[in-house]
């Protein structure tokens, strides 16, 4: 028995299982979250790293100056 395998009946019962317990309108927030989630997953096993100030055009966070 293989358990990774999932047949055209098991994928249309998960499917249908997905669309009664959330319904139609939360699917597209769903795929969206589960995808910038993977995204995100990929971008770190792989070392890319985002800019932190996207706003202000800055591509590195600034550097505090230590008072002497």
């Amino acid at each position: 028995m293989h358990l990774a395998f999932l047949g055209p009946w098991e994928i249309a019962l998960i499917v249908a299982l997905v669309f009664i317990l959330f319904g139609a309108k939360k699917l597209p927030q769903l795929g969206s979250g589960l995808g910038s989630g993977i995204r995100n997953f990929k971008d770190a096993i792989s070392g890319k790293e985002e800019p932190q100030n996207l706003e202000s055009g800055e591509s590195q966070p600034k550097k505090e100056e230590e008072a002497g």
